[in-house]
């Protein structure tokens, strides 16, 4: 999506809205210069909304912001699986995926999303605690409860609160580049990217004492993504064995350690692409994957185009 033009934002606030998930796509994508988003805050009618944990939203839109917008988020609600928003609020969601617009869930916003249908036969996520109320509810969404978000094009989920950041950072990225993501990240002082699941809040038996060890290795590895990153020698630098590092490392995180290393490296790629005129074979030889063909490769198979595209939509002031 072209950087240049206005992308117009919409959060839609439904009865027992939670403010954390209000809050977050309005100051991701907060009206500002450096910002090509314009965001409006609407209900199903204006005035006051009723919100969760003691709040109540006054809102200056109702149901034609969905008309207007290009993306609209629909923040987690009070007691999402006992009924479906009104049905003038379905309707509106229906109409705006039908003129194009984007529509992004966070946390139990995503049961707003399914009552559209327009999940059905799609992957999506929510709060892990919700995760298998809306499996049931609407058998017909493969619901995924172990990831961050899911983006399935014009269709988006994400998992509990702090993941709205998550997936919000994701727009971004796809919007505008690594560059304005990392920015944004920054003003939030939130991780630009993780790579990580909700698996790990779900709560378990028996608690997982290697969490802090093994992001302690992933730390480690991200400031030598240029060497040789081997299961063997993460594992060495855990102090586990292969076997149980990968493992572990599954468990923690959703990927493998070899399938994160390759995401950290393509991440690394994406920046230098922006922000430097180092050529596709030097690129690929500082975050390790040895040869341009090798980056091409794996840019195409992980983000679906090409180094060389990629920089005329993304490199610096342009």
């Amino acid at each position: 999506m072209s950087a240049s033009r206005l992308h117009r934002v919409a959060v839609l606030v439904l009865e027992g809205a939670k403010p954390l998930d209000v809050g977050i796509p309005a100051q991701v994508f907060t009206t500002r210069a450096s910002m090509p988003y314009e965001v409006r805050v609407c209900g199903a009618e204006p005035g006051i909304v009723a919100g969760g944990d003691g709040l109540s939203y006054q809102v200056a839109h109702g149901l034609e912001a969905l008309e207007w917008a290009d993306i609209v988020f629909v923040p987690g609600y009070r007691h999402p699986d006992r009924e479906d928003p009104p049905r003038a609020v379905v309707d509106a969601l229906i109409a705006a995926h039908a003129r194009g617009a984007r529509l992004a869930a966070i946390s139990t916003g995503a049961f707003a999303l399914a009552a559209t249908g327009l999940l059905d036969g799609k992957r999506a996520t929510t709060h892990w605690h919700y995760a298998r109320a809306l499996a049931t509810k609407r058998p017909l969404i493969h619901v995924d409860e172990n990831v961050l978000f899911v983006d399935e094009g014009s269709m988006l989920t994400s998992a509990g609160a702090a993941s709205g950041i998550d997936l919000c950072l994701h727009i971004l990225r796809g919007d505008l580049g690594v560059g304005a993501s990392n920015h944004a990240a920054r003003r939030l002082v939130a991780a630009p990217y993780r790579s990580g699941g909700q698996a790990q809040y779900v709560p378990r038996s028996v608690p997982e004492p290697l969490g802090e060890r093994f992001a302690a290795t992933r730390e480690w590895a991200l400031h030598r993504l240029g060497e040789p990153l081997t299961l063997e020698i993460l594992a060495r630098n855990a102090a586990v064995s292969p076997r149980t590092f990968s493992r572990r490392f599954v468990e923690d995180t959703g990927y493998t350690p070899m399938q994160w290393v390759m995401r950290a490296r393509i991440d690394m790629a994406r920046e230098l692409l922006e922000r430097s005129e180092r050529g596709v074979e030097q690129i690929a030889a500082d975050v390790g994957l040895g040869t341009g063909a090798n980056l091409r490769l794996h840019f195409q198979r992980i983000l679906g185009t090409t180094p060389t595209e990629y920089r005329r939509t993304f490199a610096q002031g342009e």
